[in-house]
Parts: structure tokens; C-alpha cells; sequence
């Protein structure tokens, strides 16, 4: 019944269709024949031909999707896309050119251009030539890192250009095992976190601090600028011997420790890695300990700040007889080729 109105409708329909329309139906409709009468046994097999031929079909003539049989009109919509696909894949397929350039040198050309905010393709492209690199300065601007915004050094840079004339001091309390308070002072250069002086007193006052301050810094060796917090005991004694000596005094802002932060990282440094291993007996015993915790920083500790190099720069030993020597008794060590 179902298929006997379908006939129907299309008799009715048949006279508002355009003649073009029409012939495309009779035309995959003769085509189906055609495919059914090549088979032999079981499914029915399409051949490229065959799909190429309705895939066209169905691309000027969409009409045609409601008289194929042989095949599910999902199914050609599929191959239709997948076509499309093939064809824009060969379309955009490379025809030579320009060569890609090594992986290697995009990268140099990203470090470079972040290196240097201030330079531009054609610096940079000046600077691979001198290495040896043919690129064309196209190639150069492509690759560099793309910055928002006018180029500025920041404030890491800013304080590597003027670390080595800038200093950092503070006082930190060490109990003993009488429960008396001990003072240690200290000095570090920010440029090579050096550990320029350390000292032990019991009654710091602003004299001792000017002394220590002296004694630091012999001759012409004082920085520009010597970093310290807001503490009392820094009063007109300390000042004016900064002054005197061509220092600029730069106390930090009230409650802002993190302002002094090499100091700080130093302190906790020294905390962590001596002092909270010993039981103070004195002022003698902790100015003893602390020294050769200064030798051991300065001399052989490595820092990731540095390169994983020492203060004072250690050589490299590449041969030798490997050999330990144990330092505040064994809580450190340090490994020689022999």
C-alpha cells in the first residue's frame, strides 16, 4: 500500500520537475541497472568509476540521492566528503621551494630574540651570518618570539647589571647550651653570593657594627650600595660610616624582609646546614664554626644561582683519583681528584 502511494505521488509530482532534473534520475537509475547486471554472486561491487560517477551526480544534481537503491544515500554523502578531502590534499600538496630550516637554528633564533628584547630581525640575522648560518632575514623574523608590548629588560636583568656593586648585611641570634643569646653578623655580594664577613658577638651595638663594616671592606673594596633592614642598632654610628667610607645606605621599607632577601637566604643557609646541627658552647666555639662554614660556602659549595659553581670559581677536574675531606665533622663534605 505504502508503495503504491509513493508511485503515485511521484506521477503527481513528475510534471513540476525540470527536464535536467529528470535526466539525472534516469540517468543513476540506468546506471544502477547497469551495476546490478555485472554481478555475479552475493553484494553488489561499485567499482571507483561507479563511485565517481554518482559522486558527480550527486554534486551538480542532489535530487538524486531519493532514486538510488543499490546504495544508501549516507553512503554517498560520505564519499562525496571523502573526495572533497583527497582533492584539497593534492591541491595544497608542496611544488619545491623554499627549504624548512633545521630545528637547531629556529631555536638559536628564539633564544637570541629573547635574549636581546631590544634586537630586531635584521640584528639578529647580521649575528647568524657572522656564525656561519646562510637564512634569509624573512626566515629570521618568522621564527622570532613574538612580544606584546615595547621590549624591556626587567627588573632580573636590572639587578644583573648591578649586582656587583651591591652588598647585603644582617644580624641573626644563635642560642647556646646555657640558653644565652649570641649575635652572628654578616656580609654577602650579591654578584657571586660571597660571604664576605661573619662575626659572633654578645652585646652588638652600633660601634661594633661600624667596625665590622670596616673591616669588611679594606681599601678600595666597599660597594656602592649596602642593603640592611630598619633594626635599631644601625643608627647615626653606622650611617656615618658609610658615608665616610662612599657607601649609599639602602635600608629596606618597614616589615618587608623579602626586600633583603640574599641576606635572608643566606641566614637560613647557614641555619639549616650548620648551626641547627651543633649545640653552641660559646661565643669562641660558634666564631670557630661559622668560619669554617664561610670557608665551605666560598670555597666549595655549589649554587644553582651560579651555574652550579662556587663563589670563588672551583676549576673542573676531569681526572685523578676520586678522594672526600670531611667538613664541621663530617656534616659536609668535599670530593678532589687526587
Amino acid at each position: 500500500m505504502i508503495g503504491l502511494l509513493r508511485f503515485i505521488l511521484a506521477i503527481v509530482v513528475l510534471p513540476f520537475k525540470s527536464k535536467s532534473r529528470l535526466e539525472a534520475e534516469n540517468a543513476a537509475l540506468r546506471h544502477q541497472l547497469i551495476v546490478l547486471r555485472r554481478r555475479v554472486q552475493g553484494r553488489v561491487r561499485l567499482t571507483n568509476n561507479d563511485r565517481w560517477f554518482f559522486i558527480q551526480m550527486y554534486r551538480w544534481f542532489p535530487s538524486i540521492l531519493q532514486v538510488l537503491m543499490i546504495i544508501r544515500p549516507e553512503t554517498l554523502v560520505r564519499w562525496h566528503r571523502a573526495g572533497f578531502r583527497r582533492y584539497w590534499r593534492w591541491k595544497s600538496r608542496r611544488r619545491g621551494g623554499r627549504l624548512q630550516i633545521d630545528a637547531e637554528l629556529r631555536g638559536l633564533i628564539r633564544r637570541m630574540s629573547i635574549e636581546n628584547p631590544f634586537w630586531g630581525a635584521p640584528r639578529i640575522h647580521g649575528e647568524l651570518l657572522k656564525l656561519g648560518f646562510e637564512v634569509a632575514q624573512s626566515s629570521v623574523a618568522k621564527y622570532m618570539v613574538k612580544r606584546r608590548g615595547p621590549p624591556s629588560q626587567g627588573w632580573r636583568t636590572f639587578l644583573r647589571n648591578h649586582a656587583s656593586d651591591i652588598a647585603a648585611m644582617d644580624l641573626f641570634i644563635v642560642p647556646t647550651i646555657g640558653f644565652d643569646l649570641l649575635y652572628a653578623f654578616v656580609i654577602v655580594r650579591l654578584d657571586r653570593r660571597e660571604l664576605v664577613w661573619i662575626n659572633v658577638t654578645t652585646n652588638p651595638t652600633g660601634e661594633w657594627v661600624a667596625r665590622q663594616i670596616t673591616e669588611a671592606f679594606p681599601w678600595d673594596g666597599a660597594p656602592r650600595y649596602l642593603i640592611r633592614d630598619r633594626d635599631r642598632i644601625y643608627g647615626a654610628v653606622v650611617t656615618r660610616r658609610l658615608l665616610a667610607m662612599g657607601i649609599r645606605d639602602s635600608p629596606t621599607a618597614p616589615a618587608s624582609p623579602w626586600q633583603n632577601g640574599f641576606a635572608e637566604r643566606l641566614i637560613g643557609s647557614i641555619r639549616r646546614e650548620c648551626v641547627d646541627h651543633f649545640v653552641i658552647l660559646g661565643k669562641a666555639h660558634l666564631r670557630r664554626i661559622l668560619q669554617s662554614y664561610a670557608h665551605y660556602y666560598n670555597d666549595i659549595r655549589t649554587h644553582r644561582s651560579l651555574d652550579k659553581d662556587a663563589p670563588v670559581s672551583r676549576p673542573v677536574q676531569r681526572t685523578g683519583i676520586m678522594s672526600s675531606h670531611a667538613i664541621l665533622g663530617g656534616l659536609h663534605h668535599h670530593y678532589v681528584r687526587v
